[in-house]
Protein backbone atom coordinates (compact mmCIF):
# COMPACT_ATOMS: atom_id res chain seq x y z
CA UNK A 1 0.00 0.00 0.00
CA UNK A 2 1.10 3.55 -0.39
CA UNK A 3 3.45 5.64 1.76
CA UNK A 4 2.62 9.42 2.57
CA UNK A 5 6.83 10.45 2.61
CA UNK A 6 6.37 14.37 3.34
CA UNK A 7 3.89 17.06 3.58
CA UNK A 8 3.65 16.95 -0.53
CA UNK A 9 2.01 14.49 -1.01
CA UNK A 10 5.03 11.96 -2.01
CA UNK A 11 3.70 8.71 -2.40
CA UNK A 12 5.91 5.14 -2.64
CA UNK A 13 3.98 2.41 -3.34
CA UNK A 14 5.83 -1.07 -2.35
CA UNK A 15 7.48 -2.98 -4.74
CA UNK A 16 4.60 -5.82 -4.68
CA UNK A 17 2.16 -3.54 -5.13
CA UNK A 18 3.46 -2.55 -8.07
CA UNK A 19 4.13 -6.23 -9.05
CA UNK A 20 0.66 -6.83 -8.45
CA UNK A 21 -0.61 -4.52 -10.43
CA UNK A 22 1.45 -5.63 -13.52
CA UNK A 23 0.30 -9.06 -13.22
CA UNK A 24 -3.44 -7.40 -12.89
CA UNK A 25 -2.79 -5.63 -16.34
CA UNK A 26 -1.53 -8.91 -17.99
CA UNK A 27 -3.76 -11.41 -16.68
CA UNK A 28 -7.17 -8.94 -17.73
CA UNK A 29 -6.00 -8.51 -21.07
CA UNK A 30 -7.64 -5.18 -20.83
CA UNK A 31 -6.68 -1.11 -21.68
CA UNK A 32 -4.17 -0.35 -18.93
CA UNK A 33 -5.96 3.17 -18.49
CA UNK A 34 -9.32 1.54 -17.34
CA UNK A 35 -7.46 -0.98 -14.75
CA UNK A 36 -5.29 2.34 -13.68
CA UNK A 37 -9.08 4.44 -13.14
CA UNK A 38 -10.18 1.46 -11.47
CA UNK A 39 -7.40 0.93 -8.81
CA UNK A 40 -7.14 4.74 -8.64
CA UNK A 41 -3.47 5.23 -10.30
CA UNK A 42 -2.80 7.31 -12.81
CA UNK A 43 -2.45 5.57 -15.85
CA UNK A 44 1.39 6.71 -16.94
CA UNK A 45 2.22 5.46 -13.55
CA UNK A 46 1.11 1.95 -14.46
CA UNK A 47 2.64 2.24 -18.09
CA UNK A 48 5.69 3.01 -16.33
CA UNK A 49 5.88 0.02 -13.70
CA UNK A 50 4.65 -2.07 -16.85
CA UNK A 51 7.81 -1.05 -18.73
CA UNK A 52 10.40 -1.30 -15.71
CA UNK A 53 8.90 -5.25 -15.83
CA UNK A 54 9.97 -5.68 -18.70
CA UNK A 55 13.48 -4.16 -18.05
CA UNK A 56 13.78 -6.26 -15.43
CA UNK A 57 14.29 -3.44 -13.07
CA UNK A 58 10.92 -4.00 -11.10
CA UNK A 59 11.17 -7.41 -9.59
CA UNK A 60 9.99 -8.60 -5.92
CA UNK A 61 13.71 -9.24 -4.14
CA UNK A 62 13.60 -12.23 -1.97
CA UNK A 63 13.34 -11.91 1.32
CA UNK A 64 15.25 -14.36 4.27
CA UNK A 65 12.24 -13.49 6.84
CA UNK A 66 10.08 -16.60 6.81
CA UNK A 67 6.27 -15.85 6.93
CA UNK A 68 4.44 -17.67 9.90
CA UNK A 69 1.67 -17.09 8.22
CA UNK A 70 0.20 -20.35 6.08
CA UNK A 71 -1.24 -19.46 3.21
CA UNK A 72 -4.51 -21.51 3.15
CA UNK A 73 -7.39 -21.79 0.77
CA UNK A 74 -9.23 -19.41 2.30
CA UNK A 75 -6.26 -16.64 0.97
CA UNK A 76 -6.69 -18.16 -2.40
CA UNK A 77 -10.23 -17.85 -2.35
CA UNK A 78 -9.73 -14.48 -1.71
CA UNK A 79 -7.98 -13.37 -4.67
CA UNK A 80 -10.43 -15.10 -6.38
CA UNK A 81 -13.27 -12.69 -4.70
CA UNK A 82 -10.79 -9.46 -5.39
CA UNK A 83 -10.54 -10.83 -9.19
CA UNK A 84 -13.97 -11.01 -9.73
CA UNK A 85 -15.04 -8.05 -8.01
CA UNK A 86 -12.22 -5.86 -10.40
CA UNK A 87 -13.75 -7.82 -13.49
CA UNK A 88 -17.51 -6.62 -12.49
CA UNK A 89 -15.85 -3.26 -12.23
CA UNK A 90 -14.60 -3.37 -15.21
CA UNK A 91 -17.77 -4.77 -17.23
CA UNK A 92 -19.42 -1.35 -15.02
CA UNK A 93 -17.03 1.06 -16.70
CA UNK A 94 -17.01 -0.56 -20.23
CA UNK A 95 -21.29 -0.24 -20.21
CA UNK A 96 -21.19 3.19 -18.84
CA UNK A 97 -18.43 4.29 -21.96
CA UNK A 98 -20.84 2.64 -24.37
CA UNK A 99 -23.75 4.18 -23.01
Amino acid sequence: MPKILSEEWVVEYSTEFKVRVVALTNHLKVDTTTIANIIGLHPVMVYRWRQESREGKLVEKPSRRISMIKITKTQSQIDDKEIKCLKSRLRNCKRRMIS
